[in-house]
């Protein structure tokens, strides 16, 4: 036996992208204590942190929204299906990059070149002075070896892969940024259109943000 059942309102369908775009957002903004000997992934601790658990979350609902729509569905909730679906796998993906390069980075820390040089190892790794006096001050220098130090490597080492954690840290948050800005905009087409005037085909507002965005991608790439 069915029952029918009454698909959302185009503001529910809106609710549900603004609600998912926030989800994703708060990413940007988790925190996770980092002991002093693993600063140097501090960047990205909070997201690696968050991330899984909006992932699921997202995900648990998007089986829920599926699973509450009845067939056939309406243009407005198979636009707001394929806005909810982009966002979701672009989040898992971006995650699994970010996996991967936190552990290429804790591969690297987990065998340091040793330093072949006394006086360079009695100084706690590369001579910064030498290489970095463009960019660090003193006190900047000096804060790097104190963390160099307390992370076990050299200070050359330590700065390499500062800076893959904070580069992989701008990559996953260039993700969030435009995955919720996508959400949002998708969220306000919604609502700013009726239901009988949103349709899934070719022109600039044929497809949701994300799809369109991702799409761009793929011909870029090609």
């Amino acid at each position: 036996m069915t029952t029918d059942r009454t698909p959302l309102s185009r503001t529910e369908l809106a609710d549900l992208l603004t609600d998912a775009a926030q989800s994703v957002s708060g990413i940007l903004t988790a925190e996770y204590p980092t002991a002093d000997g693993r600063s140097y992934l501090h960047p990205v601790l909070g997201a690696l942190s968050a991330g899984p658990r909006v992932v699921g979350e997202l995900n648990d609902q998007f089986e829920v929204f599926v699973a509450s729509e009845p067939r056939p569905a309406t243009p407005a909730v198979l636009f707001a299906l394929a806005s909810y679906a982009s966002a979701l796998g672009w989040l898992t993906e971006s995650f699994a990059e970010l996996t991967v390069s936190v552990d290429e980075i804790c591969a690297r820390v987990g065998t340091p070149a040793e330093p072949s040089n006394p006086a360079v190892a009695a100084s706690g790794g590369t001579e910064l002075d030498d290489e970095f006096d463009f960019a660090f001050s003193a006190l900047e220098l000096a804060a790097i070896r104190t963390a160099a130090e307390a992370a076990g490597l050299a200070s050359g080492n330590y700065v390499e892969v500062l800076s893959q954690s904070l580069l992989a840290a701008a990559r996953i948050s260039d993700a969030c940024m435009e995955i919720s800005s996508g959400l949002l905009e998708d969220a306000a087409y919604v609502l700013d259109e009726a239901s009988d005037q949103i349709w899934l085909g070719d022109g600039p507002k044929g497809l949701p943000t994300l799809v369109r965005s991702l799409l761009a991608r793929m011909e870029a790439a090609e």
